[in-house]
């Protein structure tokens, strides 16, 4: 079927699978003592790689590594309450919360660090570019937890603006900082619609490799991008609740706003798709509250809203990731996550190089 439709089977059908070999790993869940007799992405206690998961969400990045199978989780951190009910409910365990509050020096060892983390302006960006410029900002919770525990590797996530945030300074100051503290680092920007999931959403992509324990650190490549066709209609569902649809007077008004932000020259406004459609606009942690709406067709009614699960899709979540929130808690995780599919890509590469290492 569609190449979309084979993304989601084939990442279910590799949970399934795996499930049995991987249940003996969850009678005892490290992490804050939880016990959960079943989860749908069960952790992977003899994987060759341990990793943590920084500023983890709902697990997007990790989703991206678990379907490797090559990694075993032995820490996380978040603090939103939400998302740490979702990511509960997908991986049996509770994240530790504030990580400015937990001592790195606790955290356990391991290979491969993963995050995001939000975009701000360092104080002193442009100036020394050192690994002091960035306290006071959650770059330095990262920065310093990898100073400290010094794994092999790392992938970090941001918005595309990172690169020209505060002039340029601030992504400057990230990059110098991981340098100096001898990571090997490589960057770049993937859209998530040249994975095979219909989003244009454009993320950049940090990856480091300690010069001083990868010895193979320079063969690293980013994955290339394979540039299917992809089309809304894969991610939609074939029935939706009335609820969804917009009311006359909401439909109005949005239009009345498309109008007046398009008079004034700027791109805001909603966006109208169908089933044909290429891909939608990216999906925000904000969606339906900042005027850039994802909305859909429909014969003979207004247009509606995405469901959940087509957020979901959107991203490139499977369909058997649990979603025990609220529509408009879930709108907000699905859009502050990532794109799994492109997580997935370059997990695989940086998995690669570490298996060479191995050797």
């Amino acid at each position: 079927m569609k190449k979309l439709v084979k993304i989601f089977k084939d990442f279910k059908a590799e949970s399934s699978t795996s499930k049995l070999k991987k249940q003996k790993s969850l009678t005892k869940i490290n992490l804050n003592k939880y016990y959960q007799t079943f989860v749908p992405f069960p952790n992977n206690k003899d994987a060759r790689y341990k990793m943590i998961d920084l500023f983890a969400g709902i697990g997007g990045i990790r989703l991206g590594f678990y379907k490797t199978e090559a990694v075993n989780v032995v820490f996380s951190s978040e603090i939103d309450k939400f998302a740490i009910k979702t990511y509960k409910a997908n991986f049996g365990e509770i994240p530790y919360g504030d990580i400015t509050k937990i001592d790195a020096k606790s955290i356990p060892d391991h290979d491969i660090l993963v995050g995001g983390f939000p975009c701000q302006a360092f104080s002193q960006a442009g100036k020394r570019l050192g690994f002091d410029d960035t306290r006071g900002t959650l770059f330095f919770e990262i920065a310093r937890i990898i100073s400290e525990k010094r794994p092999k590797t790392f992938l970090l996530e941001n918005v595309r603006n990172l690169k020209t945030h505060n002039k340029g300074k601030t992504f400057k100051t990230i990059i110098s900082t991981l340098q100096k503290l001898n990571y090997c680092i490589y960057t770049t920007t993937f859209k998530a619609k040249d994975f095979g999931i219909p989003q244009n959403r454009e993320r950049i992509y940090i990856v480091g490799f300690d010069t001083n324990t990868v010895s193979n650190y320079n063969d690293f490549t980013f994955p290339t991008p394979d540039y299917s066709k992809t089309c809304v209609g894969d991610i939609l569902e074939n029935t939706v609740d009335d609820k969804y649809t917009i009311s006359n007077a909401l439909w109005q008004g949005h239009q009345k706003r498309k109008l007046a932000h398009i008079e004034k020259g700027n791109g805001f406004g909603y966006s109208l798709f169908n089933k044909d459609s290429a891909y939608t606009n990216t999906i925000s942690a904000r969606y339906y509250k900042d005027g850039s709406e994802i909305l859909i067709e429909q014969e003979n009614k207004n247009p509606r809203k995405i469901t959940p699960r087509e957020a979901a899709r959107l991203q490139g979540f499977p369909e058997n990731f649990i979603i025990p929130v609220s529509d408009t808690q879930s709108y907000k995780q699905f859009g502050n996550s990532v794109a799994v599919p492109v997580i997935y890509a370059i997990a695989k590469e940086i998995i690669k190089i570490l298996d060479i290492n191995l050797k």
